[in-house]
Order: C-alpha cells, then sequence, then structure tokens
C-alpha cells in the first residue's frame, strides 16, 4: 500500500484489456457466411504495399482496445500523405462533417522528427494534440488539423509489435513511418469488438478491405 508522498512505481502501458479471437473462431464464421478471403503469409508487406495505393483498410486484430481510441487493433488505416483521405473517410465510411481530423499513428523513435515534441516523447494513448512540425503539414495533410495540430498516437515495438511492423513496412514504401488511423466504426457506433461487428461494419461502408487477423477480405 502506498503511503503520503511515496513515489508510485506502477506503470500502464497496454490498453488492449478486451476480448480476442482465434483464427479458428474466425475461419468458422467466414465459412460459415461463405465469404471469400486471402490467407496472408506476409500480412504486413501486403497490408503496406495496399495502404501505398491509396486503399483504406480496417483491422481486427487480438485483444480489443479498453477505452474511446483505436490503437491498431481496432483501427480503420489509410496513407496521410493522400491530400484527399480524410474528406473521403469522412464522406464515405465515418459519415460525419468534413472538418473532423484524423490522428497518425506513428513510430515512437521517430515522432520527434514529424511532430513539434521532444525525442523519447510518449503518447501510447491517443490523448494528447501537438503542433505538426510546419515542413510536413502539407506533406501529411490527412493527418494534419485546419490548425497545423494532430492528435497523436506513439507506438513501441514491445506495446504492439505487429502494428509497429506495419509502420515498419509502410515506412520502407512511402519514406514515412506514419498512418492515418480512425477507430473502426460507424459515426454513432461503438467500436466493433467482435468479428461479426468487423464483418458488419465493413458491409455497411465503403471500406476496401478488412483484416481479420491473417484473414483479408477485399471489395475489389
Amino acid at each position: 500500500m502506498l503511503t503520503l508522498n511515496q513515489k508510485r512505481k506502477i506503470s500502464f502501458n497496454s490498453s488492449y484489456l478486451g476480448p480476442e479471437f482465434t483464427d479458428n473462431n474466425i475461419s468458422e464464421i467466414l465459412d460459415n457466411q461463405n465469404i471469400s478471403f486471402e490467407k496472408l503469409d506476409e500480412r504486413n508487406k501486403t497490408l503496406a504495399k495496399l495502404l501505398s495505393e491509396k486503399n483504406i483498410i480496417a483491422i481486427f486484430e487480438g485483444r480489443s482496445e479498453f477505452g474511446e481510441r483505436a490503437l491498431g487493433n481496432r483501427s480503420i488505416l489509410a496513407d496521410p500523405q493522400d491530400q484527399n483521405m480524410k474528406d473521403k473517410i469522412n464522406s464515405i465510411i465515418k459519415y460525419r462533417e468534413s472538418y473532423r481530423p484524423f490522428a497518425p499513428s506513428v513510430k515512437f523513435e521517430d515522432a520527434h522528427k514529424y511532430f513539434e515534441v521532444p525525442m523519447g516523447y510518449e503518447c501510447f494513448f491517443m490523448e494528447k494534440v501537438m503542433p505538426v512540425k510546419t515542413s510536413y503539414r502539407e506533406k501529411l495533410p490527412a493527418i494534419t488539423h485546419v490548425d497545423g495540430s494532430a492528435r497523436l498516437h506513439t507506438v513501441k515495438k514491445e506495446h504492439n509489435p505487429l502494428f509497429y511492423d506495419l509502420l515498419n513496412e509502410f515506412e520502407r514504401i512511402s519514406s514515412y513511418p506514419i498512418l492515418l488511423n480512425t477507430s473502426f466504426n460507424l459515426n454513432g457506433e461503438p467500436i466493433v469488438n467482435t468479428p461479426q461487428d468487423a464483418l458488419n461494419t465493413f458491409s455497411n461502408s465503403n471500406l476496401d478491405y478488412l483484416l481479420l487477423q491473417k484473414f483479408l477480405i477485399s471489395k475489389k
């Protein structure tokens, strides 16, 4: 028990506390509904390529996030360099006002290169708004708000290895270790929690792809 003025040693670094589903759970749902899919061997290389080609991809992976922010396990991802992406996601997927901004997820060690934060800055839960560096505001229009700010999410490898590796793969293609990241839901609905939630949202929106762990579903 802590006493008055005793320094706390508790560190909360992960919000991935929700339910998770096995690949067998998911494949059974897909088979029962006769849904076609591709089973990915090189998951993040495939996703990074599709994202660089301006596709919008919903991710359903592992345990769901506890809280109101999407942190890579129940997320909609897109290329932050596309100046039309913000309006596109707002109008045909999120069904909300065009001015509403989207957040960037960035590799932890690279955040200071693109945002006005010190080296080693931590923002693991996308709860803080920081300025985008002036030299990158036009280069990253999809995640830069009208006032030059962005709601930052820094990603450490030990917190989410798969999402971190996806940022790495996207950097190899685009030179930016950053992705637009917004919650996997439609306007007025909660973030998806189960594979069926994910399939329902996918079918009721204009998302290009849905990844259910290792199973990729396409509308193309």
